[in-house]
């Protein structure tokens, strides 16, 4: 057990002859993408780097990522360079483990966190304006064994619901709170929007800050995130969503970028219309030397439209660089 992380003593403990095998080795994102800056730092070599990959794939069974959403350039430069496909799985607090990508790392859906685990069954569903009958639109439904969709709702957006053996029965000494995170019918509300398709579930983003309505447009943040870190020169980023007069929301990037690089806000337009729809392109680009995280990796996003816009409502315009 470590006091504290260090990516120096975590590839020590992975590349040392006296460390057992591992079993399962679990961490956020962010832990993986400083193991990996570490690895660019002080693996340079080839002979070094096929030692790293070979004592990786020997010596460890199975490495998942959790917590946050993991960008697709992170699973691929990790399998890269250790031979492991990260498993992804979703769970919360309240549910314990949900829904996981398959044992097998060939079957593994990149992006996705895979289909509901044994005892587990899931709704997408979306508010009924109608407010009779049903409280909400089935989208879909599913368990471990399928996943059926509603006719004219294939890969429609909205609302995870959760119910099983594993959900949590209430929250202690909080009888309105207990009754406002279930559904009239006892499903657990996650908070996250998600989609099924493709054989798998995804999770968009927690509703309340990860889903940008900008002019009409639902846009998905960790989606846009996802894909601009495939960008060479960004390391990190955060998409928000600004409060706009004219849009209701704008979509925004704060971006770190990699040592020696630089980046304006036209060059990742021009960059973005290549990958992302029109109304997901960034407005505006925020350059920090640093995206601040808990200790469990995630990012305040609300924190950080108030740091970056504490007039609120639109009125303070960001500089483009």
């Amino acid at each position: 057990m470590l006091p504290e992380f260090s990516a120096q003593l975590v590839w020590e403990k992975f590349l040392s002859s006296e460390t057992p095998r591992i079993n399962v080795f679990m961490a956020v994102p962010t832990i993986y993408t400083k193991l990996m800056d570490y690895y660019d730092k002080h693996f340079t070599q080839p002979h070094v780097q096929d030692f790293v990959r070979a004592v990786c794939e020997e010596k460890i069974r199975l490495m998942v990522s959790g917590s946050a959403a993991l960008p697709l350039p992170v699973l691929e430069k990790w399998k890269r360079i250790t031979g492991h496909t990260l498993l992804e799985r979703y769970g919360m607090t309240e549910i314990g483990m949900a829904l996981s990508n398959p044992l097998t790392a060939e079957a593994r859906v990149p992006g996705s966190v895979g289909t509901p685990l044994p005892g587990v069954e899931v709704r997408i569903v979306s508010e009924n304006p109608q407010k009779e009958g049903c409280p909400y639109i089935l989208h879909v439904e599913g368990n471990e064994k399928d996943t059926k969709v509603t006719p004219g709702l294939k890969e429609k957006e909205g609302e995870l619901l959760v119910r099983g053996p594993s959900v949590f029965r209430e929250y202690w000494d909080k009888p309105e709170e207990t009754k406002k995170a279930f559904t009239s019918d006892g499903w657990f509300k996650t908070g996250d929007t998600a989609v099924f398709k493709d054989g798998s579930y995804w999770i968009r983003g927690r509703t309340s800050v990860d889903i940008i309505k900008s002019g009409g447009y639902k846009v998905s943040a960790l989606e846009v995130e996802r894909l601009l870190l495939a960008h060479p020169s960004i390391k990190d980023v955060a998409v928000i969503g600004v409060p706009d007069m004219t849009w209701g929301q704008r979509v925004t990037a704060v971006v770190t970028l990699q040592e020696g690089h630089s980046l304006s806000h036209r060059e990742l337009k021009e960059w973005a219309r290549g990958v992302l729809a029109p109304y997901a392109v960034p407005s505006e680009l925020l350059l920090v030397e640093e995206i601040p995280r808990n200790q469990m990796g995630k990012i305040n996003k609300k924190d950080l439209v108030r740091q970056f816009y504490p007039h609120s409502q639109g009125a303070l315009e960001a500089r483009h660089p």
